[in-house]
């Protein structure tokens, strides 16, 4: 076969079904691995798709620049979103500190936490109170509430960050993709988020399917820096990127 078929052929299914492994591309081409990461890179350089560990996704991916506020995130896949809230929140165990970002879904966790020995640390003033009145240990940052997330964050609060080790940290997010890592449009939340996942053991990434193939516009980690818990991931390229744990 030749290249330029060979390049078609993979550009055809990554317009299909947006992703590929390597392992699909070489029985679709009936090629040697060589052959075809060769071939990959080539189309990654011409900016055709982009190459990523295993295989090769489309190269088109979102850009999300705006920030919904918290009455608009809490209507949006509550059925995903409570079977993720629901699920992460089995994984804490008795002796646990733990971080519990902002967010609509890291929220909905508390619904469901066990009635165990933990100790909770929270940017979020509205999950503090509803943690406080469940009996738990709760402490929270220091720093400025951000209006449209109901976030603390600022240099106050990452410095608060910076002290503990958590066992675990539950992680809001905007945008997962492979070359946008997992990202937040504000720089000041990213912030937090870092230092964060930075001071913990196990780190848990709670995001329905529409945060996937986006890129919002601060990075706070590499996805291999934490497990993702979804409703569905779109596209099984994540896989070889990091655990993920599907709930539906």
């Amino acid at each position: 076969m030749l290249t330029e078929e060979r390049h078609s052929l993979i550009l055809d299914m990554l317009s299909r079904q947006r992703s590929a492994s390597l392992a699909e591309l070489c029985e679709l081409l009936n090629a040697s691995e060589s052959t075809v990461r060769r071939d990959l890179a080539i189309l990654d350089e011409s900016g055709l798709l982009t190459k990523v560990r295993g295989g090769a996704m489309a190269a088109s991916e979102s850009f999300s620049s705006r920030e919904r506020n918290v009455e608009e995130k809490s209507n949006m896949f509550v059925e995903e979103k409570t079977a993720i809230a629901r699920y992460a929140a089995s994984l804490i165990e008795d002796g646990d500190f733990v971080f519990l970002d902002a967010g609509t879904t890291t929220e909905k966790m508390i619904d469901f936490i066990p009635s165990k020995y933990v100790t909770f640390v929270t940017n979020a003033f509205v999950s503090a109170r509803r943690l406080a009145a469940r009996g738990f240990k709760v402490l929270i940052t220091a720093g400025e509430i951000k209006s449209s997330t109901e976030a603390i964050v600022g240099s106050e609060a990452v410095l608060t960050l910076s002290r503990y080790n958590f066992t675990k940290c539950f992680m809001g997010v905007n945008g997962i993709s492979v070359k946008g890592g997992f990202s937040t449009p504000d720089t000041s939340e990213a912030d937090v988020k870092s230092t964060a996942i930075a001071r913990g053991m196990e780190i848990y990434i709670l995001a329905d399917h529409s945060k996937f193939g986006t890129a919002a516009a601060v990075k706070f980690a590499e996805l291999n820096k934490g497990r993702i818990i979804t409703d569905k991931a779109p596209e099984k390229i994540y896989f070889s990127e990091t655990y993920v744990k599907e709930v539906l």
